[in-house]
């Protein structure tokens, strides 16, 4: 045969082989990416003909999320409403036409929308389109309890910042609050009120979800992490004594406690913690070096997105950040123990980090997934879907779990937190302030376990953040966590 024709038939062999490998890619594994791209303007308007599933609070069971139908050019369709407006707007998110989705109202958009591969959804979808009607999608049962979201909201007021509350037990989140906020109805045609909003920080943001996407200096709350890594070490027990002159050195500086009105002279590990002395937990971070504490973080969920159903893009990891990006030293040279061990140095924590870490310490070291969705129903009320608690890992021993928890309560009884104090509870809590070189600007928290006695898991953790503070920890966000705490427990006390 002709040698030409031979490398002809060749090429052309290869072309029809690649022609069918890539449109097995293109209507196979690219399509479901495709289908999932926010500009994809054309699935989305087809999607609005679908009656779309509802959104709901758990207790009580309110719509976060509904539809308003419209008939336009002879076809029916479906545009969301959010009756509780800014309340949940963070979690739900919102749908729309010209700006796409976020939120649960994005991450679950095939359930919602009927989309998904549940063998009882597509029976049901394909029955709505037999029968003619609209294509009914799969209700969505949050774990929110509104009123106390509400309490947290209004606590926060005008203050930048965020309260995540949860269940450690089982991580069913129960608060996840963002500060400023905003109304999800006026996304779709009056955006620029959105843009117009201002707040006691700059940029406002209202959008970002700070609670799980606001990196913070976590100031003394990173101590109830050193206090863990430092007894996991077993170079040091709770009885282990410092001698505070007020301050610690490292590389020749003084680093100073926060309060330097007095030294403490000898303390030990338990009251160190109950009273934030920075200088014994400096000290403690020289001496076990910053990748040990850093380890110890790591098992508390630190260096890794926390597992939540709302998208991967609203949710950031905390830990050591150097120019935007995580960073773990090679060396410990490369990092400031001293200053890390309490806080300072480039750690930064979300508030939902610092929920799961207290939650972990409260119920022996065990840390769960946190989720905020309950179950997700099917038009004919079957449960299609249902979260159930999982265990993440083990943080820490139970041994030095329960030590660092009767720290903790200590700091509420008679420490720096006495703020959060709630009559007939069992609270154990870390105040945190974390100083960002501007006056005035300090980034406060406080964060918490909290139960009806010490004897039984706490079924309740919390995290309070506040941006732009002259005050600390104890006396801006430990009374906000007091009040969100008191609306969850008395809320489960007295249904």
């Amino acid at each position: 045969m002709n040698p030409q024709i031979v490398r002809l038939t060749y090429v052309a062999l290869i072309l029809v082989a690649v022609l069918v490998l890539m449109t097995t890619y293109w209507q196979t594994w690219a399509a479901a990416s495709l289908a999932e791209r926010q500009d994809n303007s054309i699935r989305r308007v087809a999607e609005f003909s679908i009656d779309r599933g509802l959104i709901f609070s758990f207790e009580p069971r309110k719509r976060l999320a509904r539809n308003r139908q419209r008939a336009i050019d002879g076809r029916t369709l479906f545009f969301r409403r959010y009756p509780y407006g800014p309340l949940a707007a963070h979690v739900v998110g919102y749908s729309t036409v010209g700006r796409s989705r976020t939120g649960l109202e994005r991450s679950l958009n095939d359930f919602l929308t009927a989309s998904n591969s549940s063998l009882s959804t597509v029976f049901d979808k394909t029955l709505d389109e037999l029968r003619g009607k609209p294509v009914q999608g799969n209700d969505v049962v949050t774990t929110l309890d509104l009123d106390a979201q509400e309490v947290a909201n209004e606590a926060l007021g005008a203050n930048c910042g965020a309260v995540v509350a949860l269940d450690p037990r089982t991580g069913k989140l129960l608060v996840m609050a963002s500060s400023p906020g905003f109304d999800p109805n006026l996304v779709e045609e009056n955006f620029g009120q959105i843009e117009q909003i201002t707040a006691d920080c700059t940029p406002a943001a209202p959008l970002v979800n700070r609670a799980s996407a606001g990196l913070y200096v976590p100031g003394s709350t990173f101590k109830v992490v050193t206090a863990a890594a430092a007894l996991e070490s077993k170079r040091y027990t709770p009885d282990s004594t410092f001698v505070d002159p007020g301050y610690c050195t490292v590389y020749g500086k003084r680093v100073n406690n926060f309060d330097t009105s007095r030294p403490f002279g000898t303390i030990d590990l338990t009251n160190a913690l109950a009273y934030s002395v920075n200088s014994v937990f400096c000290n403690i971070g020289k001496k076990l070096g910053a990748k040990k504490i850093l380890d110890t973080a790591k098992r508390f969920g630190f260096y890794e997105k926390p597992p939540l159903e709302t998208p991967s893009d609203e949710r950031l990891a905390s830990g050591l950040y150097d120019n935007g990006r995580l960073f773990y030293p090679k060396v410990d040279a490369n990092v400031d123990a001293g200053r890390m061990a309490f806080g300072q140095e480039r750690v930064l924590v979300t508030a939902l980090q610092n929920a799961m870490v207290a939650g972990a310490i409260g119920v022996g070291g065990r840390l769960m997934e946190p989720h905020v969705v309950n179950r997700i129903v099917a038009p004919g009320g079957k449960v299609i879907e249902r979260q159930r608690p999982r265990l993440i890992r083990r943080a820490v021993s139970k041994k030095t779990a329960d030590a660092v928890a009767d720290m903790m309560r200590l700091a509420v009884e008679r420490g720096t937190g006495t703020a959060a104090q709630i009559s007939g509870y069992a609270i154990g809590g870390k105040t945190g302030t974390g100083e960002t070189g501007v006056p005035g600007s300090n980034i406060t928290w406080f964060i918490a376990f909290a139960g009806e006695d010490e004897d039984r898991p706490p079924e309740l953790a919390i995290a309070v953040v506040l941006q732009n503070q002259s005050g600390t920890g104890g006396t801006t966000a430990a009374p906000i966590a007091r009040e969100v705490m008191q609306a969850i427990l008395q809320g489960t006390e007295n249904p």
